[in-house]
């Protein structure tokens, strides 16, 4: 009896059913610098119009361990638009503008159903961005995970005119800390969470809470907010400098804007804390300083401005309905001291 690649584990038919959807939701999402069709080798397009002197800004992200809590309770679409966030959202901190998206879907053996709802996320995220979803791959590693896992990447392209790029040289002393609420956990910190909430805790996905609003599955697989359009409406002069809250929270993630010989001091109780931490903190239970520097504790994405220009930021942010507060201020640092202090 002959062997086909069907029996070895890889379904070609359902494959090609899924880059169908794929090349669909795709053309949802096109802009017009996008010159080559779906499902070619490789993606073609211009660098669209009013750059002078354009620089390309790329990023590559995934969604983390996330992902098993969508397996869990067999929703996958918000995970793909977890996926372009955390991309699109990192180079927005150079000032970037997102034009182009791709992913990678690799899975144990391909369930159409659960590709095309992650494919719709993404779409979906894409076209919050405002970049084009151009290409990817889909791929089965039969033997090498387990059923029903997958695992997500994404990779973005950006262009910044290259006096706008904001790289953080403008940082003084002095200057104001503004954070902009996150939508809840995003996508990091999840192992964890679910080491807190389903080993430590026993809880189950339906549990509902006091402290929270909605059963635990919806706080979960909140998806990541995507800050580009907001961001990218106030004027780039007023940005010194900025930062995505991901992995390693605002302990980690605000000095990696920062010269070395200047730091942050930001304000405990300046902002309010969602409170899905504060459940974390005492299901746990888990001590502040490693709740600091894993989550982002209600704080997806932080500027850098001018203190007398703090104000008008705060209004421009509101009026686009994203909650922010200033945090903190810019300080100089001495020596051996950590470039994120909280008071």
């Amino acid at each position: 009896m002959t062997v086909t690649y069907r029996s070895a584990g890889v379904d070609i038919e359902k494959g090609e059913r899924v880059a169908a959807t794929a090349a669909r939701l795709a053309r949802q999402t096109l802009r017009p610098e996008v010159v080559s069709g779906i499902g070619g080798f490789g993606a073609a397009f211009r660098l669209p119009k009013g750059y002078r002197r354009p620089l390309i800004v790329t990023a590559t992200d995934g969604v983390g361990t996330k992902l098993a809590i969508a397996t869990m309770a067999g929703r996958h679409e918000t995970v793909g638009i977890d996926l372009v966030a955390m991309n699109v959202n990192d180079i927005l901190t150079l000032g970037a503008e997102p034009v182009a998206f791709l992913d990678y879907f690799v899975t144990e053996r391909l369930d159409p159903a659960v590709a095309e709802q992650v494919l719709r996320g993404i779409a979906a995220g894409c076209k919050q961005a405002g970049c084009a979803l151009v290409g990817g791959e889909t791929a089965e590693h039969p033997g090498c995970m387990k059923p029903e896992e997958y695992d997500l990447a994404g990779f973005v392209v950006g262009v910044v005119e290259e006096r706008k790029l904001v790289d953080g040289r403008r940082i003084r002393r002095g200057d104001a800390i503004i954070g902009l609420a996150s939508s809840g956990l995003h996508s990091n910190g999840f192992s964890l969470v679910r080491h807190v909430l389903f080993e430590r805790a026993a809880l189950t996905l339906e549990t509902q809470l006091p402290e929270l609003s909605r059963p635990l599955v919806d706080e979960l697989l909140e998806p990541t907010r995507i800050y580009v359009r907001t961001v990218r409406a106030l004027p780039k002069e007023e940005i010194h400098g900025m930062a995505h809250i991901t992995g390693g929270g605002l302990v980690e993630n605000v000095p990696r804007m920062f010269p070395r010989h200047l730091a942050a001091r930001i304000a405990r109780g300046s902002w309010p804390v969602p409170p899905i931490f504060t459940v974390l903190a005492r299901l746990g239970p888990v001590e502040e300083e490693e709740m600091l520097r894993t989550f982002n504790m209600g704080i997806g994405f932080v500027l850098v401005v001018r203190a007398t220009r703090a104000d008008g930021v705060l209004a421009a942010l509101r009026r686009r309905r994203v909650p922010a507060w200033v945090i903190g201020e810019v300080i100089d640092r001495r020596p051996g001291e950590p470039q994120v202090q909280f008071v």
